[in-house]
């Protein structure tokens, strides 16, 4: 395995693994005995950075989610993990009534909102302590001054590590770092979006947020990045479920569009130049390029967590990486 400091506070980064683990279908979906298994494959690997949510996953039965942070919290006191392993989870984007979800029913970002789901999650997953914590959503309804408020009162009470952001729209992050800056208060260091090799286009917003403020690393995002290297991206769904390797599964709409061919063409060819799958390559794609990227990878076997292990150790040639960039 290797790993990557996230965030810069000496009081408060960590080093993670380079390749952080999904657990959002765990204790639904996938079924209590497999999760175990990829987890504790997972950590035997090398593997210290699982990623959730306090919503996860509250649209397979209906409810409110909870399920992954209590497999979590059940799976950590079963196998005597401490603080070795970084968990990280989401507030923001619970529905607060069952039968609702986070685009209609949010429960938000205020402050009181963000303390008491805090402790929600920290019960449910049976932590003293938050390592990671994101506003998984926008809330343009609590002015950002109170959400940068909220979230450091935690951090000065030793209740939550680093703090972190996802799909808000790049403006409103820089607003609230530069808050926090001002007011002398942590900010957001890790930022979680959407990012693969394929490009979305950039003229077709996510249909729940008509203004593009959830979802893909856009061009505007990778820039933030270079201009801010004390940040880190984790990207959710760097395969894109699968139609990289898997003949049954079609191109998200986004991803339709004439750049696409290419930068397949591209992928695969390195992919039998390295003997690798073109998963694989994606991962190794991202682990070793430019930009701090940490690929958040979400698995319902032991045998797709043995596929992506093996990519955190595939080295691409200064050649094969120039040849996938160029690629539009």
């Amino acid at each position: 395995m290797k790993y990557r400091t996230i965030g810069t506070d000496p009081k408060t980064r960590r080093e993670v693994s380079v390749l952080a683990l999904g657990a959002m279908l765990f204790g639904s979906v996938t079924d209590e005995k497999t999760s175990f298994a990829i987890l504790d494959r997972y950590v035997e690997a090398g593997g210290t950075f699982i990623d959730t949510s306090d919503n996860y996953a509250f649209w397979v039965d209906g409810g409110q989610g909870g399920q992954s942070e209590e497999l979590l919290g059940r799976w950590r006191r079963s196998r005597g993990v401490g603080d070795e392993v970084v968990i990280a989870t989401k507030l923001g984007a619970r529905p607060l009534a069952p039968g609702t979800s986070y685009v209609d029913n949010a429960e938000g970002l205020s402050a009181k909102v963000i303390r008491e789901s805090a402790e929600r999650s920290r019960e449910r997953l049976g932590v003293d302590k938050i390592d990671l914590l994101y506003a998984h959503i926008e809330d343009r309804t609590v002015p950002p001054g109170e959400t940068v408020e909220g979230f450091a009162e935690l951090v000065a009470e030793g209740t939550v590590g680093l703090l972190g952001v996802s799909n808000h729209a790049i403006w409103r992050v820089e607003r609230a770092r530069a808050l926090a800056v001002a007011a002398g208060l942590p900010g957001y260091e890790v930022l979680q979006y959407q990012h693969s090799y394929l490009r979305a286009r950039s003229d077709m917003p996510e249909p729940l947020f008509p203004d593009g403020s959830l979802g893909h690393a856009g061009a505007e995002l990778r820039s933030y990045l270079r201009a801010e290297p004390g940040l880190t991206l984790v990207a959710y769904s760097p395969l894109l479920h699968g139609v990289y390797t898997r003949r049954d599964k079609q191109l998200p709409p986004d991803y339709d569009h004439p750049g696409t061919p290419a930068r397949l063409a591209v992928l695969r060819e390195v992919a039998e130049e390295t003997g690798a799958t073109a998963n694989q390559v994606v991962l190794a794609w991202q682990i070793g390029g430019e930009l701090p990227v940490i690929p958040l990878v979400g698995m319902s076997s032991v045998a797709q967590l043995e596929e992506n292990l093996a990519a955190v150790e595939l080295e691409l040639t200064e050649d094969q990486r120039a040849r996938l960039d160029a690629a539009h």
